[in-house]
């Protein structure tokens, strides 16, 4: 019965023909047959279809959670967004929801790993314009960084970014949020979506948050006490309405409170 379910919500979501090629995969897999590579996927709310790994890559799960139980659902009522930026965007998917939501607005993603970003580069391209994205990740300072996989399941969307030991090559660019903003000339972020893996705790920790002045609502994923008290504190001296769904905390209407001066105590 609950398989059942899974099927019609599948098919309901992304249609009898794919939802029936991904039953075959995961059939062959149980089976030990060798791993299918990708397959491509149209939900019903993507304007366009998206690359999707199969064997034991995370892209179905990630898939599942935007466009089956539309987790960002809860952003849809934000005012004609014009900017975007999307802070840990894996392969595309939390990208794709919101261009395929709000036709005026335009994304700029960020993904570090290149595995990851190949994908995100594929299924952003139908979007033309609208889409622009960067190879890199985003921390408190301009620096190099390395990947590691040593987080959550260890799969794909649990990359994560660190600091390279001496003895270790760092080849991911990190640059903190005004340089993001500054390459593509955005003067304010309408939605400021954050899933990077508690790389929150480093960007929320930074001496310098003047450029949270520059945001107007906030979707992320909080890893951890350690990242929730990281974010709160960085929010003070800011005015919000909060609320929760599922993993996701949103504020919205960020604004500096009267009389905090928060670019002087962010600064």
């Amino acid at each position: 019965m609950r398989r059942s379910k899974i099927f019609v919500s599948w098919v309901r979501t992304a249609g009898l023909r794919t939802t029936l090629a991904y039953s075959v995969h995961r059939f062959r897999r149980d089976l030990g047959f060798p791993k299918s590579a990708t397959v491509s996927v149209k939900p019903h709310s993507a304007t366009h279809p998206l690359l999707a790994r199969l064997g034991h890559s995370s892209d179905m799960d990630v898939l599942h959670q935007i466009f089956l139980h539309e987790e960002y659902a809860c952003l849809r009522d934000i005012p004609s967004p014009t900017f975007i930026l999307d802070l840990g965007a894996n392969v595309g998917y939390s990208s794709a929801y919101f261009l395929s939501c709000f036709p005026t607005a335009s994304v700029f993603a960020i993904e570090p790993d290149p595995s990851n970003f190949e994908i995100l580069r594929r299924n952003l391209a139908p979007y033309g314009d609208r889409a622009k994205i960067c190879l890199a990740a985003v921390w408190s300072s301009n620096t190099k960084l390395r990947l590691s996989q040593n987080f959550g399941d260890k799969r794909e969307w649990a990359t994560q970014v660190i600091p390279a030991a001496r003895d270790e090559k760092a080849s991911i660019d990190g640059f903190d949020v005004p340089t993001l903003l500054d390459l593509v000339n955005a003067q304010h972020v309408d939605l400021l979506k954050i899933d990077i893996e508690a790389g929150e705790r480093e960007i929320f920790n930074s001496r310098s948050l003047s450029w949270i002045e520059r945001v107007r609502n906030i979707c992320i994923e909080l890893h951890g006490n350690e990242c929730r008290n990281a974010f709160m504190n960085a929010i003070t001296n800011y005015e919000y309405d909060i609320e929760t769904s599922g993993e996701l905390t949103i504020c919205r209407n960020l604004q500096p409170r009267p009389g905090s001066n928060s670019s002087l105590q962010n600064s």
